[in-house]
C-alpha cells in the first residue's frame, strides 16, 4: 500500500482534468483544436472564429519554408477578433506580419453531430498581396443556409513566393517557391482534422476563390499535394492553363523552376546579398513592393507542388477530378487595360503575340483605332476566359466530375454620354454577390435576384456537387458537344452559348502555337 498515495495523486489529477475538460466543452463556442481550446463569438444563428493558428508563424529560420505544426498554447485562447494579414503593400486595420497562418470560421452548427457541407475561400490579390479581413469575405449568409465558411490565409509576394537556388539545395524536395501554395494546402490539412468539432464533415469540403484565388483553387485542383482535401472548386475569375514563359503576361504567369531561381538570384542581388541566411536575416519590409508586383510573388511549375503545365496535365488526365464552377466577368479588361491608344495596343500585342498579332486584331478588333470593350476582351480571355473555358472543355473530355461554366454580366446601362459608357462588369465586381454583400443603396434592377440566386447556386454546388435546386434557371454541365455558358445577368439567369467562342478560338491557337517547339523557342 506503499504506492496509495500517488495512486491517489493521479486519481485526483485525472479527475479535475476531466472536470476541466467538461467545464471547457460545456461553454458554448468553446472547441478543442490542434493546439488548445479556443472561445468564438456566439451569435443568435451561428458561432464566429476569428484568427485560428493552423500552422506555426513562419518566421525566422521558417521564412521560405513549408508551413510547420501549429504551437500549442495553455489555457483558452480568444478567437473573437481577426489576426494579422500576411506582409503587403499597403496598412491592414489588423496589421501586417510574417506572422499571419491565421484562419476564420462561421459555422451555424449547435453540435458537432451535425456534418454540415464546408465552404473555404481562397483570397485574390495578384498573389502579392489579400487578406482574410475583408469585409465583403463575411461568411455570415452562407452560414445561415446551412453551410460553414472558412476563410484561410497565405503568405504573398516575394515572402509567399521567392525561388533561389539556395532555398532548393536546403529543401528535400530540391524546390522553392509556392509556399503560399503550401500555406493553403496546410489551411485544407487543418480543415480536414478539426472541422468535425465545428459540426463541419470533411468528406464534403468545396474551395472557392476569385482572381489569384481562383486561380490557386484552379492549381490545388491540379496538385498531388491537394489530393482529397475537397470534394468541389469554385474558380471565380481564375484558371491556370497557360504555358510557362521567361517574361510575365496575364495568362502567361507561370515560370519553371530554373526561371524563378534565376530571377531570385537577381533579386537577392538588388538588395546586396546573395546567400540564404543574408535573405532570412534582412527585415520583411525589405521584400514589399508598392501595388502589386508580380516578380518574385506568383506561383511556379516547380515539379512537386505544381509537377508540370496544367494544360498538359489534364490532356493527360492527371489532375483532381472534382466537381467544378469556373467563370469570368465581361469587362475583366476593363481592370487591366492600361491605356485607349490603338497603336500603343498594337505595339503591346505585337510585344507579346509575335505573328499572331494580326488574326487576334481581327478577333478582338479596335474601334475607330481605340482601345474600347471589343479590344479589351482579349484581355479579358487571355488572362480569365480561355482558362476557364479551356478547363471546363478539358474536363468534360478527360474527367468524370462535371464542370459548369458562367459569364457573370451584371452592370448598369450607362448613356452615351458617360464616361462608363460601353463598360461591362469589372475584375472583382461578382464577389459582392456570391457573399450576399452588395449594397441596397447601390443596387441596380435585378440585384437582389441575381445576389440571391448566385448565392443559392454556391451553397446548393457546397452541398451536393451540383449548383441546381428548385426555384433556380436551370445550369447545364458543360458539354463540349453543345457548350454552354450560364449568363449571371438580370434578374433571371439563363443559359447560352459561350461569349465570344470564335475569338477563344483564335486565342486557342495561339496557346497550341506557344506550346509548340517553335512557339516555345520563340517567347521572350
Amino acid at each position: 500500500m506503499k504506492h496509495f498515495p500517488n495512486l491517489l495523486r493521479l486519481l485526483v489529477l485525472a479527475a479535475l482534468m476531466a472536470l476541466q475538460l467538461v467545464s471547457c466543452s460545456s461553454e458554448p463556442g468553446r472547441v478543442k483544436v490542434e493546439g488548445g481550446w479556443i472561445q468564438g463569438t456566439v451569435l443568435e444563428d451561428m458561432t464566429v472564429y476569428k484568427g485560428i493558428p493552423f500552422a506555426a508563424p513562419p518566421v525566422g529560420d521558417l521564412r521560405w519554408k513549408a508551413p510547420q505544426p501549429v504551437i500549442p498554447w495553455e489555457g483558452v485562447r480568444e478567437t473573437t477578433d481577426f489576426a494579422n494579414s500576411p506582409v503587403q503593400w499597403g496598412k491592414n486595420p489588423w496589421g501586417n506580419s510574417e506572422d499571419c497562418l491565421y484562419l476564420n470560421i462561421w459555422t451555424p452548427a449547435k453540435s458537432p453531430k451535425e456534418k454540415l457541407p464546408v465552404m473555404v475561400w481562397i483570397y485574390g490579390g495578384g498573389f502579392g498581396a489579400g487578406t482574410t479581413t475583408d469585409p465583403l469575405f463575411d461568411g455570415t449568409a452562407f452560414a445561415r443556409d446551412g453551410v460553414i465558411v472558412v476563410t484561410t490565409a497565405y503568405r504573398v509576394g516575394k515572402l509567399g513566393f521567392l525561388a533561389h537556388p539556395g532555398l532548393s539545395a536546403e529543401n528535400p524536395e530540391g524546390v522553392s517557391g509556392n509556399y503560399g501554395l503550401l500555406d493553403q494546402i496546410a489551411g485544407l490539412q487543418w480543415v480536414q482534422r478539426n472541422i468535425a468539432a465545428f459540426g463541419g464533415d470533411p468528406t464534403k469540403v468545396t474551395i472557392f476563390g476569385e482572381s489569384a484565388g481562383g486561380i490557386s483553387v484552379s492549381m490545388l485542383c491540379a496538385s498531388p499535394l491537394a489530393k482529397g482535401l475537397f470534394r468541389g472548386a469554385i474558380s471565380q475569375s481564375g484558371g491556370s492553363f497557360g504555358p510557362t514563359r521567361p517574361t510575365t503576361y496575364p495568362g502567361e504567369n507561370m515560370k519553371t523552376l530554373a526561371q524563378a531561381e534565376a530571377e531570385g538570384v537577381k533579386i537577392a542581388e538588388s538588395l546586396g546579398v546573395s546567400t540564404v541566411e543574408e535573405l532570412r536575416a534582412l527585415p520583411a519590409e525589405k521584400f514589399v513592393e508598392r501595388g502589386l508586383a508580380v516578380g518574385g510573388g506568383w506561383p511556379i511549375v516547380d515539379g512537386h507542388v505544381i509537377p508540370d503545365d496544367q494544360y498538359r496535365m489534364y490532356e493527360r488526365g492527371e489532375y483532381n477530378d472534382v466537381a467544378v464552377i469556373a467563370g469570368y466577368n465581361s469587362d475583366e479588361g476593363a481592370s487591366f487595360s492600361r491605356n485607349k491608344d490603338g497603336k500603343v495596343h498594337q505595339a503591346e500585342l505585337e510585344e507579346r503575340y509575335g505573328p499572331f498579332t494580326g488574326k487576334l486584331l481581327e478577333a478582338y478588333p479596335l474601334e475607330n483605332g481605340t482601345v474600347t470593350h471589343s479590344a479589351r476582351n482579349l484581355m479579358r480571355d487571355a488572362a480569365f476566359g480561355w482558362h476557364t473555358w479551356s478547363w471546363c472543355r478539358l474536363q468534360a473530355r478527360t474527367g468524370k466530375a462535371p464542370a459548369y461554366l458562367y459569364y457573370f454580366d451584371q452592370h448598369p446601362e450607362y448613356p452615351a454620354d458617360s464616361p462608363m459608357y460601353g463598360f461591362g462588369s469589372p475584375h472583382g465586381q461578382d464577389i459582392a454577390y456570391v457573399f450576399q454583400m452588395v449594397d441596397p443603396e447601390r443596387a441596380i434592377p435585378g440585384d437582389k435576384e441575381l445576389m440571391q440566386a448566385m448565392g443559392k447556386y454556391w451553397t446548393n454546388f457546397a452541398k451536393t456537387g451540383d449548383p441546381n435546386g428548385p426555384g433556380l434557371p436551370t445550369w447545364p454541365a458543360f458539354d463540349n458537344g453543345n457548350p454552354q455558358a450560364m449568363y449571371l445577368s438580370g434578374a433571371v439567369p439563363y443559359a447560352g452559348p459561350v461569349p465570344d467562342e470564335a475569338a477563344l478560338n483564335v486565342l486557342d491557337e495561339y496557346f497550341r502555337w506557344r506550346r509548340s517547339p517553335e512557339g516555345t523557342a520563340w517567347a521572350r
